[in-house]
Formats: structure tokens, sequence, C-alpha cells
């Protein structure tokens, strides 16, 4: 196995972490958008991209998750993917905000509850995993390597099977000072990038290194079904092409009927037109890959993970 290079790199060609800011009103926006979102600063800079590209008349609601509120358990121990969604798509729900704007990687990967709609994916942002205090070549025989995520032990196990893992939670900042002494952190590379500390990424992971998590990179808006005027606000801001990367990408996890408890990694990239191209994995152990091209992402997904339910060619 050959790793690559340590170092920040460029810009991933499936999205940057970049964009133009939309200034002033969109025409025709009649009231003041209420933004529910989690707490945390990341989390508060996501909603507040989406504000400023829907013309920055919005008001931000930060709330509590309860993946935020229980810090000493894995994530999958207390719910999966949803600990970090349900409370901000309740208070869509009740009407105590009009959008919920959440990291797409977050939401469960069935419908939206009843009564709202993933209305918008908004332009998507680096997909890459990164390693944070030290390259892959360069970590010592058993170093520690700090992650919550199944998917990215499972990775990590099969290219280094003396790595050693422990847990990691807490917001980004938290996460940064714990990164274990002569051993790594893994973190998305969105994230950091979003917050401005591109300068602790050690090594940019490429897909082919590691697989990312379903929809990574990409924020997802929620709003109630019936509500006209924020569908139409949304629908100025939704990238086709990340929206069509994301629903493939989710329709192959829905199969599979997993979130952050299966070692699972999806990507889809956009060949031109209606096309594209979708990456799963699943380690079963044994990370398996299987690629597939379409038209269809819903019907792409699902072929993907029949694939690599069946059992894909082992990455060694």
């Amino acid at each position: 196995m050959t790793f690559p290079q340590c170092g920040r790199g460029e810009p991933s060609p499936t999205g940057g972490a970049g964009g133009t800011l939309v200034a002033g009103r969109l025409l025709g926006m009649g009231r003041r958008l209420r933004i529910a979102t989690r707490a945390s600063p990341l989390a508060l800079w996501q909603a507040e991209r989406v504000a400023a590209r829907l013309g920055g008349d919005c008001d931000v609601v930060p709330l509590d998750s309860l993946g935020d509120r229980v810090q000493d358990r894995p994530i999958h121990e207390i719910g999966g993917q949803g600990v970090f969604v349900k409370e901000v798509q309740a208070a869509v729900r009740r009407g105590s905000a009009d959008l919920a704007v959440h990291s797409a990687k977050d939401l469960p990967s069935g419908p939206s509850p009843d009564g709202l709609v993933l209305a918008c994916v908004p332009e998507r942002a680096d997909v890459r995993d990164c390693l944070v205090g030290a390259c892959l070549h360069a970590l010592p025989e058993g170093a520690t390597v700090a992650t919550g995520s199944v998917r990215r032990r499972a990775q990590l196990a099969a290219l280094r099977p003396d790595l050693v893992f422990v847990e990691l939670r807490g917001n980004m900042a938290t996460r940064l000072g714990k990164v274990p002494p002569g051993g790594a952190l893994v973190a998305a590379a969105a994230a950091l990038q979003r917050l401005g500390w591109t300068d602790r990424i050690a090594q940019l992971l490429e897909p082919e290194v590691m697989l990312p998590q379903v929809a990574q990179g990409a924020l997802a808006v929620e709003c109630r079904a019936d509500d006209v005027e924020a569908l139409e606000q949304l629908a100025r801001i939704e990238d086709p092409v990340a929206r069509r990367q994301v629903d493939a990408e989710r329709a192959f996890l829905a199969r599979l009927g997993g979130g952050c408890d299966l070692p699972v990694g999806a990507l889809a990239t956009g060949l031109g037109g209606a096309r594209l191209r979708l990456e799963g994995l699943l380690a079963d152990p044994i990370p398996f890959r299987s690629v597939a091209e379409g038209d269809d992402p819903a019907a792409l997904g699902l072929s993907v993970a029949e694939a690599v339910l069946a059992g894909a060619t082992p990455v060694r």
C-alpha cells in the first residue's frame, strides 16, 4: 500500500469550502425566516451560511441536541444519526422555527418526519476526511488514533492493523484538544475549513484511501411541507448537482438500513448532465467497495447497496 503524501492539499474537485454569498434580500421574500440549528460553533456557521445565501434576512435559533448533551457515550449507543437533529426538527414542526439546518451526514437516511420535507441541499464543501496530528505513514507502529466513527476505524484498520483506536466526542474545538500523544485524530476536512482551522490538517485522506460518510461536506435544509414561501426561497439556493449526489448516497444508506453504527461510506460524483458515479463501501469486517454509474440517484444508490451486500472486491 502506497500512502499519499502529507499536506493539506487542494480543495476536492467534488466541492469546495468557498462560494459566493448572496447580497441583499431575495425578491418576493415576505417574512423573516427563523433558522433552527444546533448551538455548536460549526452548526452556527452553517446556519449563518444558509442565512447569507437567503439574503441575510433571517434569525438563527440555536438549540441543544441530545448528541450535544450526552458526551460520555459513543453516538451509536445513544441513538445514532438522529441524536443531532431531532430537537432541531421538532422546533420547525411546532412552529418555533421555519427552517432546520443540518450537516446532511447527521440526517437519518429515511424520509423526514411527518410535516417536514428535505427542501434544499446548497453547494457542497470538501467531502474528504483528514488527519490532525500526524500523517498516516508517519504514525509509529501501535500509534493511537482518536475517532468515534466505526467507518473510519474499519478503513484505517484495513490499512494499518497495528493502530489503536480510542473514542472521540465533543465539538471541533474540544476534539482538537484531544490529539493523542504521538498519534492523530480523524475529522471531516470541511469542518476545519469552515471554521478557519485548515492549519491543523496534517493530511487530507483522498476517497481512494478513506471513503467519506454519506453526504459528508453537504448541508441539508428542512422546512414544513406546507410552507410554500420557505420552499420557494430554498429552491433558489439549491445546488442540483449536490442534491443528486446526496440523494444517491442517502439511497445507498437507506437500503443498508444503517447510520453511525454501521461501517459504511459512499461518494457520488457528477459525470456531466444527469449522469452520476457512485462508490459505496461496507466493512463486514473487511471493507468491500462497489462502483456503478447511472442517471437515477435512488436507483443507483440501491444498485450499489445491493452489490456491497452481495460482497464486492475487498480493498487490499
